[in-house]
């Protein structure tokens, strides 16, 4: 292996440049040549690609965002796509591919290892927390950071007013960013997608609180009652009580990286490189329990990656 290529994919995640650094440095470090793919899939497609050296990756650690950009390509969904890659990168003289993004990534290089033999290696960059095989993904040390700083922000002015806030948090299907900024932000209530929602106990801790007190309530986005507007309006409807609504949106995706997340990215960007040379290929790399380990890109969204029960009891003692 003489060639190796590095992009990013989908979403981007706070502590990606820390990722793409680490693979050019170790790669270099391993007599390797590192290619940078630029806008992920669409980019890999258009034959987008770019010599990644020191000078090129330097000063991008304390960046967010990703310096390779991304892209949310529908055309790699279709066969002729994937061909029209592997074209690319086989044209490119590219030995293995390094894809770091969520499940929509890994499905996508799934697939062109399947189909095309290219060797892919996948690393978890999502804040969302949701991928099977790793304790932790690439950026969500930093969104739930991010979150809880806002949400700290907009308890002031609850407090002031004595008001509901009913406060959406990023996380599409999975819950980890909902409870745990809901932890950290003393929320007298947290609504995640791996739960129900019970509007009747929700009415019961605002009453605890009391009317003319600041009560928080967190809602992951993916909540099956849908999100903070729909559950702000069911609690006027059905008791009267008036509400504000803050939707943290995309402010979770930005900002300089946390120190956790740039050594994760750091981590699993050198681990990347070493299991592309020792031969493994379809695979994630990822951390559990302070260790690298490998599992197949498959298992990272076919195995539901589920909160820990031990938070989510702690969620409700808490309350």
């Amino acid at each position: 292996m003489k060639r190796i290529a590095v992009f990013t994919s989908g979403g981007d995640a706070p502590g990606m440049n820390a990722h793409i650094r680490a693979v050019e440095r170790v790669g270099e470090k391993r007599g390797l040549e590192v290619i940078g793919i630029i806008g992920g899939y669409s980019g890999m497609i258009a034959g987008h690609f770019e010599v990644l050296d020191r000078i090129r990756t330097a000063n991008i650690i304390d960046r967010g965002g990703t310096v390779l950009k991304t892209s949310r390509c529908e055309e790699f969904l279709y066969p002729q796509g994937r061909e029209a890659a592997a074209r690319e990168l086989k044209a490119h003289g590219i030995d293995g591919v390094i894809a770091c993004g969520g499940d929509g990534t890994f499905r996508g290089a799934h697939a062109l290892c399947l189909e095309h033999h290219i060797p892919i290696v996948g690393t978890p960059g999502t804040i969302d927390n949701d991928l099977s095989g790793t304790d932790y993904t690439i950026g969500y040390d930093t969104a739930v950071n991010t979150a809880t700083e806002a949400i700290d922000k907009i308890r002031d002015t609850a407090d002031s007013h004595g008001r509901l806030f009913f406060i959406e948090v990023m996380g599409r299907h999975a819950g980890f960013i909902a409870m745990d900024v809901g932890i950290a932000s003393g929320a007298e209530f947290i609504a995640v997608p791996e739960t129900i929602t019970d509007v009747e106990v929700l009415y019961q801790r605002v009453l605890a609180q009391g009317l003319d007190k600041r009560t928080i309530v967190i809602v992951g986005e993916g909540d099956e009652l849908g999100g903070a507007t729909m559950l702000s309006n069911l609690i006027n409807e059905r008791y009267g009580l008036e509400a504000r609504v803050a939707i943290l949106g995309h402010i979770q995706r930005g900002g300089s990286p946390t120190v956790r997340d740039r050594v994760l990215g750091s981590r699993l960007g050198a681990a990347a490189v070493d299991a592309l040379l020792e031969g493994h290929t379809d695979v994630m790399v990822g951390d559990m329990a302070g260790a690298i380990t490998h599992v197949s890109l498959e298992q990272t969204w076919t195995f539901r990656k589920p909160v820990p029960p031990v938070i989510v009891e702690l969620s409700s003692l808490l309350v």
